[in-house]
């Protein structure tokens, strides 16, 4: 603990000379002296893809989680925001544990906005997948009659984060992010970013344990767009590619031989369209994003991850208790970053 503590304290030193007062400018309307409480309901469509062979011999293994749309509460404060994710077993589509097995899905993220940097960290937790294209593999499979495979012991644990920068000092990415400005004049800009994760895969079949632990990291740049609309609309689309390397680690629990090493290079792409409406008290709004990376495993064999999902949210801004400002205060004095 003492060892995240310091690193955490080290990360945080690295922006600390970027970090300003956050107050409205000629270009954005800034929120960050108010509390900020959002609710969020989005789709989550967590897949692997894994493909084998080429032309008319490819064939394509997909598994998926059954839980389809979770809920998130997001709270905003100065320049952090954190967000805490569950899915709810009574939404339809979260509960047909009897065809497709029974998952779950947890994901805690906090984002930090010192100065023109964007730090990510966030950490999630699924388990439980089900063969999603089950009529590829079996021609007489009827959904709704048939059960889909499972893997009810398949755990993906994911621990990381990202670090970006905005090239353009009038562009506001909070008002994209995170709705904890407003942006008044419409301005796009590049955004260099890296982003990192360590992965855990954990796996048992017949008995047998399996773990394979992945490093990922990647160097992407992509352009973000904020479209004002009068004085309380906006439409945001952004697209963003990169490349990147992964590190895999893998082993058979039960056969401490049984051990493989891998290393692959990536390719990635992400974009999404962001519509929302403002005022100083409420917001409300939209959006579609899209997350794909493929890699080749082995000769005519690729692996894909593909997360895509929409999101609606709804908020509502108030001034800081009195207790909330003055502990952030004294944690400040700690933390100057903050």
């Amino acid at each position: 603990m003492n060892f995240l503590k310091t690193g955490l304290l080290g990360l945080f030193s690295l922006f600390a000379f970027q970090v300003k007062a956050q107050s409205d400018t000629a270009n954005t309307r800034s929120y960050a002296d108010q509390v900020m409480i959002r609710v969020n309901l989005d789709t989550n469509i967590e897949s692997y893809i894994f493909s084998a062979g080429k032309g008319k011999d490819a064939f394509e293994t997909t598994l998926s989680i059954n839980n389809k749309t979770k809920t998130s509460v997001s709270i905003d404060y100065r320049i952090i925001s954190a967000t805490v994710s569950f899915t709810p077993r009574f939404l339809d589509g979260n509960n047909d544990d009897e065809m497709k097995g029974k998952s779950s899905y947890t994901d805690l993220s906090f984002r930090f906005f010192p100065g023109r940097f964007i730090q990510n960290v966030y950490y999630k937790n699924v388990r439980g997948f089900y063969v999603e294209n089950m009529k590829d593999l079996s021609p007489e499979w009827q959904e709704g009659r048939d059960p889909y495979i499972q893997f009810p012991d398949l755990r993906v644990q994911t621990f990381g984060g990202s670090t970006s920068y905005i090239l353009n000092e009038n562009f506001s990415a909070r008002s994209i992010y995170t709705q904890g400005e407003w942006q008044k004049k419409s301005s796009g800009s590049w955004i260099p970013f890296v982003d990192y994760d360590l992965t855990i895969f954990r796996n048992k079949i017949d008995g047998v344990k399996s773990k394979e632990i992945q490093y990922n990291i990647g160097g992407n740049i992509g352009y973000f767009y904020n479209w004002v609309i009068g004085n309380k609309v906006s439409i945001s689309p952004y697209l963003a590619v990169g490349i990147g390397g992964k590190f895999s680690s893998y082993r058979d629990i039960e056969n401490a031989r049984a051990k493989e090493n891998a290393q692959y290079a990536t390719i990635r792409m992400q974009g999404g369209l962001h519509i929302g409406y403002n005022t100083d008290r409420f917001l409300f709004g939209g959006r579609m994003n899209f997350k794909a990376y493929a890699y080749d495993q082995k000769d005519n064999q690729t692996v894909e991850n593909n997360n895509l999902y929409s999101l609606l949210y709804i908020g509502y801004r108030f001034p800081p208790p009195k207790a909330v400002r003055n502990t952030y205060d004294k944690i400040q004095k700690t933390i100057p970053f903050l």
